[in-house]
């Protein structure tokens, strides 16, 4: 008897994958639990398990097809041999019950010709258009299998000048490659980073404000108490829990900056879920710190490096991604001195981090040599004013510079 392998539940806001590839072929016997494709989303790539030991019966999903949750990739059959595949002709066999198929999202009605052949929008793509009154002739043929139209063609049309709003889109043939050039077709995570950012850029208001804050008080502490830290806590002090802990703090009395626009509703946030930047093999991603408000610095510090060596082992989930209220990027782990960050959609305020630099600073009426580093908050100003955003800043600069502050909650 065959087992159905489908796509799992891939998690909040996420509604379509590519199939990235199999790891077994038709034929092969497999154990159970053990990886048998990778699927890539919008933000991670997650690997679908066997649901049982076997052989790989059939595949029913190709490398480069876009799948929904639910949707049947293949099958295994217990201890048995594979099916012949699904070109060959198939072999008479006794009369059985039809196994039950997974249902399928039907895609919603959207205005202009959705039946255009090779048009067809799957079904995250159908609500988008229909939401923002866009026609499959419009945005024209798909990238995904046979030619159907993914999200992320959507986001690229309407990233497009206004006018090829009103006119069917023409496709561009690709330029031809010169001496000592390759071709590499996007990932499906790269595609969503430069869709988000420019989504980003054409939707918000952004605007960024700097400051700069005098690290020698926090670079103190952390030195006085870092070998006792690591001792009882099992891990090292950094400085990202000294800037968590400060926005935490500005954010409480600021929260239009916490906040995000919902149509012509803002919504107000009782909590901070903290998305911190981290590099990964395949580009940046945003896990999310959730109730930061409630953790202390050895908690934010363990969370925060198991962030980054699951991004570099690919290994974050889906639930760590999703759902955040405001950002932290540190650019100066690179060597960035100073930097204007993207908003993080529907977020509304980013605060960027960067390299910690000896200058002269005017300290007194002397000058003194002084371990500076620039900060920059991006922000929607559609709901944040700029005297709200300006004295956020200042306000992470206080609690930086006076970390008893952050230890007081003051």
């Amino acid at each position: 008897m065959a087992t159905e392998i489908l796509v799992p539940t891939l998690g909040e806001s996420v509604s379509t994958a590519t199939v990235a590839r199999w790891l077994k072929k038709v034929g092969e016997a497999v154990k159970a639990d053990e990886p048998l494709v990778e699927l890539e989303t919008d933000k991670v790539t997650v690997e679908v398990n066997s649901p049982s030991a076997g052989v790989v019966e059939a595949i029913s999903a190709d490398e480069g097809a876009e799948v929904t949750p639910g949707t049947l990739l293949g099958s295994i059959t217990a201890g048995g041999v594979a099916a012949a595949p699904r070109n060959a002709a198939p072999a008479p066999a006794p009369a059985a019950a039809a196994p039950v198929q997974p249902q399928v999202e039907t895609p919603r009605a959207v205005s202009g010709p959705v039946g255009v052949p090779g048009h067809a929008p799957l079904p995250a793509a159908a609500k988008m258009m229909a939401d923002a009154g866009v026609s499959a002739g419009q945005v024209g043929t798909g990238t995904a299998k046979d030619g159907r139209i993914s999200k992320g063609d959507v986001l690229d049309f309407l990233a497009r000048p206004a006018a090829a709003a009103n006119a069917p889109a023409a496709a561009k043939a690709p330029r031809a490659l010169g001496e000592g050039e390759e071709r590499v077709k996007m990932t499906r995570l790269r595609r969503t980073i430069a869709n988000r950012l420019k989504e980003a850029q054409n939707t918000a208001a952004m605007l960024t404000t700097f400051n700069e804050v005098d690290m020698g008080a926090a670079m103190a502490l952390r030195a006085e108490y870092r070998d006792a830290f690591e001792k009882k806590h099992g891990v090292k002090l950094g400085f990202m829990s000294f800037f968590v802990k400060a926005c935490v703090a500005a954010l409480k009395e600021y929260p239009a900056v916490n906040a995000e626009i919902d149509g012509e509703d803002v919504v107000y946030k009782h909590h901070v879920h903290m998305g911190i930047a981290v590099g990964g093999p395949n580009g940046l991603v945003v896990p999310v710190l959730r109730n930061a408000e409630t953790l202390g610095f050895a908690d934010i510090e363990k969370s925060i490096g198991g962030f980054g060596k699951r991004a570099r082992d690919g290994q974050l989930k889906l639930e760590e991604l999703s759902g955040g209220s405001f950002t932290v990027t540190n650019g100066g782990i690179y060597g960035s001195l100073m930097s204007t960050p993207i908003l993080n959609p529907p977020q509304s305020g980013i605060l960027g981090m960067h390299k910690i630099q000896d200058r002269p600073m005017a300290i007194g009426g002397k000058v003194e040599i002084r371990p500076m580093m620039y900060l920059a908050l991006s922000y929607d100003h559609r709901i944040v004013d700029g005297k709200e955003a300006v004295s956020f800043l200042v306000r992470v600069k206080e609690g930086i510079e006076d970390p008893r502050r952050l230890m007081l909650d003051l």
